[in-house]
């Protein structure tokens, strides 16, 4: 069993963009998080765990937006530079 985070985009043309996810927080992540996104213009759809038992506790943060492509890029990193990420060897910094 596992876990994963998801982010998509979806390019609008005009340099505007549709963009959705779900991210994957311990408990202590989740209240920066919330905060950060809607700060960007992300809308926070819903958020939720899947087990009764898990430790450390998970939830799945749902979010979408639409608007400027890079700004929204920008507010989706800010969220996750909230959680303990560690960055993929090779991926974007």
């Amino acid at each position: 069993m596992g876990a994963t985070a998801s982010v998509n985009f979806q390019p609008l043309g005009g340099g505007r963009a549709a963009r959705s996810g779900e991210p994957i927080m311990i408990t202590k992540e989740v209240r920066p998080a919330l905060v950060a996104l809607p700060r960007g213009g992300v809308e926070l759809v819903e958020g939720h765990h899947h087990d009764l038992t898990d430790e450390p506790r998970l939830f799945f943060v749902h979010y979408r937006a639409v608007g400027d492509a890079v700004s929204l890029a920008r507010a989706i990193r800010r969220a996750v530079d909230t959680t303990n990420v560690v960055p993929m060897p090779g991926g974007a910094a």
